[in-house]
C-alpha cells in the first residue's frame, strides 16, 4: 500500500510538469521564444530556473551525505557555489543581459562569443557550439541514468522502466514548451526542492527532542561535526571553493541571464537566487544533523546508503512522514534531476540549431527555427537514452570533466568579454581550447583515483587540486596575452562594449543606428 500511495504522488508530479510544458507550447511562436523565452523571462523565474537547473541531485543526496558522514569539513564546496553564483548574479547577469542584445541578439553562448568579437570566420561560433552539444549530450545521458536508478532503489521498478519513464516526461515537456517549459518547471520543481529542504530537517529536529537534544547526540556520534578543517586538506578546501569559478562559464545556467527582460532584473534575481540557495543549502546542513542524530538515537532505525551517506534525506522522508507525503518528498529528488537535464537540452538544441547549423550559413525562418529546436531536443534525448542503456558506460565518466571544463573553457572568455573591451577572436578561441585542454587533461592525469598529487603544505595530503584552476588560468592568461599581440578588434566592436556600458545606466539596449537592438530569430546570423 505504501509503494501505491508514493505511485500516485509521482503520477501527480509527473502530470503537473507535463501540463505546464503543454502552458509553455501556447506562449511558444518563434524560434526565439524557443531557445530564449522572447528574453521576457521574469527574474524571479530566472532565478528559481538557474538554481534548480544548476543543483540537480546533489543538493538533496551529495551534500547532506557527505556531511553526515563527515561534517562541516565537507561543506565548503556549498560555501564556493554560493560566492559564485553570488558574484554570477551580481557582475554577470546584467552585461550579459545588455550585451547579448546589443551584439546583434545574440542568443547562445557561442553566438554571443562570434557576434561580440566580430568573427567573421565563425570558427570560434562554431567550436563553442560543439563543445556543448558533445559534453552536455553525456551530461543528458547520465542525468537519466541517475533517474532510473533512483526510480528503481526507491520504487522498486526496473532500471529500464525508471530511466524512459524520467527522461520520456522530461523531453515531453521541454519538447513542447522549449525554454519557457524548461524555466516554469524548474521553477515548480525549484519550490518542491526548497520545501522539502526545511520540512524534512525541521521534522526530524522536533522528533529527535528539538534543537539541543540534536546537537547533543551528534557531538556523541562525532564530536568534530562542527569543524570546517578537520579531515580536510588546504589543496582539498581551495579544490571545493573553486567550484565556484564554474558558474561564470555554465551555458545552461547564463543563459537565463539573457533571457530576462532588462539588465535592472538581475537585483531581483540576485536576492531571490541567493536566498533560495542559502535556504537550501541550510535545509541540506540540518538534513545531515538531524539524520545523525535520529539515527544515533534510534538504533532499529537502518540508514540505506553506509558507505556515502547519500540516502540520509530519503530515508528520513520516509520513516518520519504518510507514505503518499514521502512521495512529495521523494518526488524533489526527481525534480532536481529532471530541471537539470531539461535545461541541459534546450541549450544543447539551441547549439546544434543556432550555432552549428546557422554557422555554417544556413539561415532559418522563426518558425524552422521553432521546429529546428524542437528536433534538436528529439536527436539529442535520443542519443542520450542510447547512452544512458548501459548506466555503467564509460563515457558517462565524462560528466565529471563538464563543469571543470566549462568553467575553464568558458568562465575566462565571459567574463573578459564583459568586462575588457581589448580582447580578441583569436584571443578568446586560443584561451578557450587551452583551457579546456589542460582541465581535461589535468583531471585525466591527477584526478580522484589516479595519480594523486603530493603536495607539502596539507592540512590535506593526497587531494588533487580541482582541475577547473590550472584550465581557468591558462585560458584567462593566454586569451589576454593573444589578445595583446593580434590586432586590435574593430572599431564597432569596441563602439559596441562602450554602448553596453553606457546602456546599463538607461536599462535598455540599443545598435549604432540609434534605434531598439535588433531582435528575432535570424538577427544574430
Amino acid at each position: 500500500m505504501d509503494l501505491v500511495f508514493k505511485m500516485i504522488a509521482l503520477g501527480v508530479y509527473f502530470a503537473a510538469m507535463i501540463g505546464i510544458g503543454l502552458y509553455a507550447f501556447r506562449k511558444t511562436k518563434g524560434g526565439e521564444d524557443y531557445m530564449l523565452g522572447g528574453r521576457q523571462l521574469h527574474p524571479f523565474v530566472a532565478a528559481l530556473s538557474a538554481g534548480a537547473s544548476d543543483m540537480s541531485g546533489w543538493l538533496l543526496m551529495g551534500l547532506p551525505g557527505a556531511l553526515y558522514m563527515n561534517g562541516l569539513v565537507e561543506a565548503w564546496i556549498a560555501v564556493g557555489l554560493t560566492v559564485g553564483a553570488g558574484l554570477n548574479w551580481f557582475f554577470v547577469a546584467p552585461r550579459l543581459r545588455q550585451y547579448t542584445q546589443i551584439a546583434r541578439n545574440a542568443i547562445t553562448v557561442p553566438s554571443f562569443f562570434g557576434n561580440r568579437l566580430h568573427d567573421r570566420t565563425n570558427v570560434l561560433r562554431i567550436a563553442a557550439g560543439l563543445i556543448i552539444l558533445v559534453f552536455f549530450t553525456f551530461y543528458v545521458s547520465s542525468g537519466m541514468v541517475a533517474g532510473g536508478v533512483f526510480f528503481q532503489s526507491m520504487f522498486g521498478g526496473p532500471y529500464l522502466t525508471g530511466m524512459l519513464l524520467v527522461g520520456g516526461v522530461t523531453v515531453l515537456y521541454t519538447l513542447f514548451g522549449g525554454f519557457l517549459g524548461a524555466s516554469y518547471t524548474d521553477v515548480v520543481q525549484g519550490l518542491i526542492m526548497l520545501v522539502s529542504l526545511l520540512v524534512v530537517p525541521i521534522t526530524a529536529m522536533f522528533v529527535v527532542g528539538g534543537p539541543a537534544q540534536m546537537f547533543a547526540s551528534v557531538r556523541e556520534v562525532n564530536a568534530d561535526f562542527a569543524s570546517m578543517t578537520s579531515g580536510g586538506t588546504a589543496v582539498g578546501i581551495i579544490s571545493a571553493l573553486a567550484w565556484g569559478l564554474g558558474y561564470f562559464g555554465q551555458p545552461h545556467i547564463i543563459v537565463r541571464f539573457m533571457a530576462l527582460r532588462s539588465s535592472r532584473d538581475s537585483r531581483y534575481g540576485l536576492v531571490v537566487g541567493m536566498s533560495w540557495m542559502v535556504i537550501c543549502v541550510l535545509g541540506a546542513v540540518f538534513t545531515a544533523l538531524a539524520g545523525l542524530a535520529y539515527f544515533q538515537q534510534n538504533a532499529e532505525a537502518v540508514l540505506t546508503d553506509t558507505t556515502n551517506g547519500e540516502s540520509v534525506f530519503l530515508d528520513l522522508s520516509q520513516i518520519l512522514f504518510h507514505p503518499l507525503i514521502a512521495g512529495v518528498l521523494l518526488a524533489a529528488v526527481l525534480a532536481a534531476i529532471m530541471s537539470t537535464i531539461s535545461s541541459q537540452l534546450i541549450v544543447t538544441s539551441s547549439a546544434l540549431v543556432e550555432d552549428l547549423i546557422g554557422g555554417v550559413g544556413i539561415k532559418l525562418s522563426s518558425k524552422g527555427a521553432l521546429w529546428g529546436g524542437r528536433i534538436g531536443v528529439l536527436v539529442v534525448s535520443v542519443v542520450a537514452v542510447l547512452l544512458a542503456l548501459d548506466p555503467n558506460s564509460s563515457v558517462l565518466g565524462l560528466v565529471a570533466f563538464a563543469w571543470a571544463g566549462f568553467g575553464a573553457a568558458f568562465g575566462p572568455i565571459v567574463l573578459l568579454a564583459l568586462f575588457w573591451r581589448r580582447l580578441t577572436a583569436a584571443g578568446a578561441a586560443v584561451g578557450m581550447v587551452a583551457g579546456a585542454v589542460v582541465a581535461f587533461v589535468w583531471g585525466q592525469a591527477w584526478g580522484p583515483d589516479r595519480i594523486e598529487l603530493d603536495v607539502s603544505w596539507d592540512l590535506f595530503a593526497g587531494q588533487h587540486l580541482y582541475e577547473i584552476i590550472p584550465g581557468f588560468l591558462v585560458c584567462l592568461v593566454l586569451a589576454v596575452l593573444v589578445s595583446l599581440i593580434t590586432p586590435q578588434p574593430p572599431a564597432l566592436a569596441m563602439q559596441e562594449f562602450d554602448d553596453m556600458v553606457e546602456s546599463l545606466a538607461t536599462g535598455e539596449a540599443r545598435d549604432r543606428s540609434g534605434e531598439a537592438a535588433q531582435t528575432g530569430p535570424g538577427a544574430a546570423r
